[in-house]
C-alpha cells in the first residue's frame, strides 16, 4: 500500500503490540559488523566513555562495544537500500546507523511495541517486510564514533557499524527522535509517518527483487 497516511479519529489510541521480533531465550541483539583494524581495548573504552559520558546512552559490558536499547531509544531494522530510499524522502530525522546491508534508525524508547499496531492501522499489517523492531532488552553493536569528518559512502567502514546521521551530544539526541505525535508535544519527526515510508520502500525493494528474478529465469 502507498499513498497518504489515513486520518486518525479523535480520541483514537494506536494499539500496542509485541515487538516485532523477539527471543523466547534473551534480548534481541542487531548482528555484530567485523571489527575493523586497530579495534582495542583503548578504542573501546574511548567510545564507551563517548556513549555514556557524552550522550549518556548506557552500554552493556564485554566486547565488542554495545548500546542498550529499550532505555534511551529504540531501533527500526531495515535493508539499507529501502532506508536510504526513505531517508531521501523523509529528510530530517534521527540518529541513523548502518550496519553492512542493514539500517538502523533509532526512535522514541517506547516506539518498538508501537510498530505493529502501526503498521496494521497503515494497512501494513498482511504483508510481508522486512522491517523489524527493537526495543527493551535488546542490543545494537555500537557504530564508530563519529570523528567530525564526513559519513563513509553506503559500503561502510569495512563491514564496521558507523552513523550516517550521527547523534548529537547532550539532550538532543533523544529530541530528535522519531515518536508518536502527541497534540502539543515535542517537536520531533512523526512515528507514524517513518514507520509508513520505510514500509512503502521496503516493499518497492521486494517487489524489484522479486521482477528481477524473474526475468533472469526468463532469459534462460
Amino acid at each position: 500500500m502507498v499513498g497518504a497516511l489515513p486520518p486518525v479519529p479523535a480520541g483514537h489510541a494506536y494499539p500496542v503490540a509485541p515487538v516485532l521480533h523477539g527471543s523466547p531465550t534473551g534480548p534481541v541483539v542487531v548482528p555484530p559488523p567485523r571489527r575493523p583494524p586497530g579495534a582495542g581495548p583503548r578504542r573501546e573504552e574511548g567510545a564507551r566513555s563517548w556513549y555514556e559520558r557524552v550522550l549518556g546512552w548506557p552500554t552493556a559490558p564485554g566486547v565488542p562495544l554495545r548500546l542498550r536499547v529499550g532505555l534511551r531509544f529504540d531501533v527500526l531494522d531495515v535493508p539499507a537500500e529501502a532506508g536510504h530510499a526513505a531517508l531521501a524522502r523523509l529528510g530530517p530525522s534521527g540518529p541513523v546507523a548502518v550496519l553492512g546491508e542493514r539500517m538502523l534508525l533509532l526512535v522514541a524508547a517506547g516506539g518498538a511495541e508501537e510498530v505493529p499496531g502501526l503498521l496494521e492501522w497503515l494497512e501494513w499489517g498482511s504483508l510481508p517486510l522486512d522491517l523489524s523492531a527493537v526495543g527493551a532488552g535488546g542490543l545494537m553493536e555500537a557504530p564508530l564514533v563519529p570523528a567530525g569528518g564526513p559519513a563513509p559512502g553506503r559500503e561502510g567502514r569495512q563491514g564496521a557499524a558507523f552513523w550516517l546521521r550521527p547523534p548529537k551530544p547532550g539532550g538532543e539526541a533523544e529530541a530528535s527522535l522519531p515518536a508518536l505525535s502527541v497534540p502539543g508535544g515535542a517537536d520531533a519527526p512523526d512515528l507514524a509517518r517513518l514507520v509508513h515510508t520505510l514500509a512503502t520502500q521496503v516493499h518497492r525493494v521486494r517487489l524489484a527483487a522479486g521482477t528481477a528474478g524473474a526475468g533472469g529465469r526468463r532469459r534462460r
